[in-house]
């Protein structure tokens, strides 16, 4: 029996990771992509009614304390990097949710965050498949988020009436009635994806319904669409990516609307960081993807836990 402190079979995962994060450096170094750092901590918290910051308390010399928040991903300093003429930028760093611990999530993870610009979705999708490749996975198959939910459920995940989703739902066994139409598909598509992907192929699932667009720009065919995007392998969601919008005005609102929905849902509501949007303007044509590199570890060693790849892990007892 080892010593109390000791960590089982330690060698595979710290190799496993050094050996992914330099194939990673490798690939953003040929194609010219800088690394960057960004702060961890930050002065506002994300609004996404789906994301829960934690936050901490800082003691300034003089006495006053400030609220300040572990940042949830780093889009938004790297977004006022690129604003600021950065051009192509990755950053591989630790991110922080609150809420989130169970058999693919750890409160603490590990995210690759990397910025294109001149880039729209299409182009982003490409070079997450060259990645893929790169490490050695199959390139993914794309399909849109409309063909998963046709395919199951029979209904257009775009027009369709809310009360039929809300009807889908129930079936599934999701109680509330009072829940936003954003949030029942979420519910829906976490449902029903694993009826559609039932190989072990990589899935790229793009073009999200409109009230799902989070910092994506819209693109206006017969109806509203995100160019949103995310990456599964063996069910798992590894990334997530946007045709990023740069509208200040329009994101202003977005943010407002979830500030709506988190007051609904008794959440705090958070205060709007103003720096990044005013920097949102000047930002360059661009697309953007974040992926969870201890989910994508998990995909490449073939464990079935998320502490299996991790060196230490939280004690919550």
């Amino acid at each position: 029996m080892g010593d109390a402190w000791s960590l089982p079979d330690i060698r595979t995962p710290l190799g496993a990771r050094a050996d992914l994060y330099q194939r990673l450096r490798e690939f953003m170094r040929v194609r010219d992509i800088l690394e960057v750092e960004t702060p961890t901590l930050c002065a506002t918290a994300t609004p996404d009614p789906n994301l829960h910051s934690l936050d901490t308390t800082l003691t300034l010399p003089d006495g006053r304390q400030r609220t300040l928040y572990l940042h949830t991903s780093p889009e938004y300093a790297m977004k006022r990097l690129l604003a600021d003429g950065s051009g192509a930028i990755y950053q591989i760093c630790k991110v922080f949710r609150d809420e989130e611990a169970g058999r693919v999530h750890n409160p603490e993870f590990s995210m690759l965050e990397w910025y294109r610009p001149h880039f729209d979705s299409r182009h982003m999708m490409d070079e997450i498949g060259e990645l893929l490749e790169w490490l050695g996975f199959r390139s993914p198959q794309r399909v849109t988020y409309e063909a998963i939910f046709r395919a199951v459920t029979g209904l257009n995940p775009h027009t369709c009436a809310t009360a039929e989703l809300q009807l889908e739902a129930s079936k599934a066994g999701f109680a509330s009635e009072q829940a936003e139409r954003s949030e029942l598909l979420d519910f829906l598509f976490d449902h029903i994806r694993g009826d559609y992907m039932q190989d072990d192929s990589p899935y790229m699932v793009h073009d999200f319904p409109a009230c799902q667009a989070a910092l994506a720009r819209l693109r206006h065919d017969n109806w509203p669409v995100a160019e949103r995007f995310e990456l599964f392998i063996n069910d798992l969601e590894i990334a997530n990516g946007f045709y990023e919008l740069n509208d200040s005005a329009e994101q202003r609102w977005r943010f407002l609307e979830e500030n709506r929905i988190r007051k609904q849902n008794g959440r705090p509501q958070q205060v709007l960081d103003e720096a990044f949007l005013a920097a949102l303007d000047a930002l360059p044509e661009c697309a953007g993807v974040a992926m969870g590199l201890d989910r994508l570890l998990m995909c490449m060693t073939g464990a079935t836990c998320i502490e299996d790849v991790l060196p230490f892990v939280l004690d919550a007892k």
